[in-house]
């Protein structure tokens, strides 16, 4: 009888040929990989992504492209996966080292810990020096802040009695760890557990459609506050975030693109809270 794998990863593709064979490579290096099985879920690439899928031992899920959301293809994934401990990585998602998941695994020996994933910058641009765990008390402080599936890991016994959301457009991670941090679970948000992950240098588009999307879904399970044109306006010129000079992030088009998309999530949020 085959022996229950220690973890299974969940790769999401769409049009990943560029990326998805260093990104299985990586996974096959790590010293946590001989007990570890990979299961990617393809969602109508049209490229050779699942070409070069098949060219390795790890298990292929092919959904239609109509129905992809993030939620829904982790949950496709989940399915299929037989290990207690889950892992979702994006498939342009490149673990630093080959201790990478030996690290996430080591997290779920607390038994509080519902979660686990990487971060360079705490909520508030504060570096973090090491790892934080996250209980609700400081999940209230910004909820907006914490797990991601990115790279990350989460039981599946929690999965089983609440999936992602397959309705979100976005977030489905951050309601995921907002629902166990609720039930007295904790988060762990490790610097250590990073990958090389990086959507800084997307299409202005790009940008501006998943921050609408992310601040779109936080309406859905959480209260949100107004964000007025004049916020907008004060964030851009008064803040820097993770910038060092505020010229810079003024004059960053990217960062306009996030902050505009940030205002009209928010804004298609408040329409949505109040037709209900």
């Amino acid at each position: 009888m085959t022996a229950t794998p220690r973890c299974s990863v969940i790769v999401r593709t769409r049009n990943e040929a560029a990326s998805i064979g260093l990104t299985l490579d990586l996974l096959a290096a790590q010293t946590a990989a001989d007990g570890m099985e990979v299961i990617v879920v393809d969602s109508g690439s049209t490229d050779a992504t699942t070409e070069i899928v098949r060219t390795r031992d790890v298990q292929l899920i092919e959904i239609p492209a109509a129905a992809f959301t993030y939620g829904g293809a982790l949950n496709s994934g989940a399915e299929a996966a037989s290990a207690p401990i889950l892992v979702a990585l994006s498939a342009h998602a490149f673990p630093r080292d080959r201790e990478w998941l030996a690290r996430l695994l080591a997290c779920f020996g607390d038994e509080r810990v519902a979660a686990a994933s990487g971060e360079i910058f705490d909520w508030d641009d504060t570096p973090l020096a090491g790892a934080r765990v996250q209980d609700l008390a400081l999940a209230e402080r910004n909820p907006y802040w914490g797990y991601s599936n990115a790279a990350g890991g989460f039981r599946r016994d929690l999965w089983e009695k609440h999936q992602f959301r397959a309705d979100m457009p976005f977030s489905e991670d951050k309601e995921f760890a907002w629902h166990w941090l609720n039930q007295g679970w904790a988060v762990v948000i490790d610097p250590q557990l990073v990958v090389d992950h990086d959507h800084s240098k997307d299409p202005l588009p790009v940008i501006y459609k998943r921050s609408r999307a992310k601040w779109l879904a936080f309406s859905m399970y959480l209260p949100i506050d107004e964000y007025p044109l004049g916020s907008v306006v004060r964030e851009w010129w008064s803040e820097r975030g993770s910038w060092r000079r505020h010229t810079r992030a003024r004059l960053s088009h990217r960062r306009a693109a996030a902050l505009a998309g940030r205002y009209a999530g928010l804004r298609a949020g408040k329409r949505m809270q109040r037709r209900r």
